[in-house]
């Protein structure tokens, strides 16, 4: 959540509308004319930039930018999109998670976190090209404005039925983590960005190599978070499903190419030099999540969320799923002057807006030195009846902070809500300065380092290991050899 998020109360983000027909599967993308972008697709998508970018952290300007914008143009250009290079823009996205996605239009996202686990010039071709080959293929203009497995959106969605503030909560988890698209869809892109990688002059075998990569990548959140909380993370591996047939068919397709591995450049050493310094995780300005705690080293607050709950860290609010309560949090203007009571009714108002329903009689409380406030509103939606709970507190300086809780209303979730609450604190100068952001750095290989000494370096306080092969794309005791270029994290 950035600092200037805190000034307005909710998410000012609407969802996206994204209409008309898809290609069939099989149907190909190389029609002998030209596919033209159409002025509705473009204005559409347009439109929907600057939402994507508020949601997703923004567009990330450091180490690594340039490479992504020229390489994905260098693809684009070979996709059959007319005027691809004026056409298509591509943009890196300012956060952590590991995730590339396009949208009618041809405008194309990729993450910082999908950046950090590639080794060549040649997989962020692959990548890019997969994308472009689902806007050729015209995949994406019959996907649904669905929310993420039982998010935010879902209830919501419900909750505020009638009112044209339902955008402002929805977009928090947002169609574009959502675009799943179909096996065939799948390899069609898979072939469709081969085809335009090798084009470009890029070796084809690295497609199914930043495959495995990625599937590394998901197995190893897996183990970190669990089962359940991972199902929750927004992936590239989950809106693309991975399976180890998809990734021996990107090997064949590559091999059907007629091009010999290695023939081709990858341009490792190009890429190393691109992320090396690149800004890994979250950015100090949005705060930073490590497992079921957030913190924000600018704003000086922290809280925690219970175990089983997965902490999406937005640029206007951060939100939980996971449990039988779908929790956000936000901030606004809280003057010395004006009452709480006030707050939460401004709370509420962004959260039912048309909707009729009532909330009950503000209570007042203190939590950790600060004045505090709840209250409850039940909703009828078409699922059932839904609790809203509200914790606001005044922090001071004209701030003022809150948690919206949602829930069916015949579960209890008032543990969820207390303990969440209670855990809500300012953070000492001397908490906040010890919240340091992580950067990529590129080493050089020593005689005698291996994988487990060099992963050492790591700014992790577990898992030092296993990140460091899966962000190097390597095998367990990999042999390293001396003068090779590994990537590490480091504290910035």
């Amino acid at each position: 959540m950035r600092k200037e998020a805190q000034q307005a109360l909710g998410i000012a983000v609407s969802t996206m509308v994204l209409g008309a027909c898809v290609t069939g599967p099989g149907t190909s993308a190389s029609a002998q004319k030209p596919r033209q972008i159409s002025a509705s697709e473009r204005a559409q998508a347009a439109q929907a930039h600057p939402e994507i970018l508020a949601e997703f952290g923004g567009a990330y300007e450091g180490p690594g930018t340039a490479m992504v914008k020229r390489i994905g143009k260098e693809v684009a250009v070979r996709s059959n999109i007319a005027s691809a290079e004026n056409e298509c823009t591509v943009t890196l996205l300012n956060t952590t998670v590991v995730n590339a996605f396009a949208i009618p239009g041809c405008y194309v996202y990729m993450t910082r976190g999908l950046l950090s686990i590639m080794n060549s010039e040649a997989e962020l071709a692959s990548v890019l090209g997969h994308e472009v080959g689902h806007v050729d293929a015209q995949h994406s203009k019959k996907r649904q404005n669905a929310a993420l497995g039982s998010g935010l959106v879902s209830i919501l969605a419900t909750v505020l039925t009638g009112s044209s503030q339902i955008g402002q909560i929805a977009g928090q988890l947002g169609q574009a983590w959502t675009m799943k698209y179909s096996r065939d869809q799948e390899y069609q892109s898979d072939d469709l960005g081969i085809r335009y990688m090798t084009a470009a002059g890029y070796d084809p075998y690295a497609a199914a190599e930043i495959l495995q990569s990625l599937g590394d990548q998901e197995a190893l959140e897996t183990r970190i978070r669990g089962q359940n909380e991972a199902a929750q993370i927004p992936s590239w591996a989950r809106s693309h499903p991975l399976t180890a047939a998809r990734v021996k068919r990107a090997s064949q397709k590559a091999a059907a190419t007629g091009v010999k591995p290695g023939q081709l450049k990858r341009d490792a050493p190009d890429y190393y030099a691109a992320v090396d310094g690149m800004l890994y995780g979250d950015d100090p300005a949005q705060g930073f999540v490590e497992g079921h705690k957030f913190a924000h080293p600018i704003l000086k607050i922290a809280f925690e969320v219970p175990q089983g709950y997965y902490l999406n860290n937005g640029a206007a609010a951060v939100t939980a799923t996971g449990g039988q309560a779908q929790i956000q949090f936000s901030g606004g203007k809280l003057g010395d002057g004006d009452s709480l009571d006030s707050y939460i009714s401004t709370v509420f108002q962004g959260v039912l807006g048309n909707n009729k329903a009532q909330y009950t009689g503000v209570q007042r409380t203190t939590i950790n030195g600060m004045d505090a406030a709840t209250a409850t509103a039940r909703v009828a939606t078409q699922n059932g009846n839904r609790d809203v709970n509200v914790v606001a507190y005044r922090f001071g300086g004209g701030s003022g902070y809150h948690f919206i809780f949602i829930s069916p209303s015949n579960v209890n979730v008032s543990d969820v809500v207390n303990t969440t609450a209670r855990s809500f604190r300012k953070l000492t100068d001397a908490q906040a300065a010890a919240l340091r952001k992580r950067v990529v750095q590129v080493v050089t290989v020593k005689s005698g380092d291996t994988a487990q000494s060099i992963s050492q370096r790591m700014a992790f306080d577990n898992y030092k290991l296993e990140r460091f092969l899966v962000m190097n794309n390597r095998e367990a005791n990999p042999t390293l050899r001396a003068g090779e270029k590994v990537k590490i994290v480091v504290f910035g």
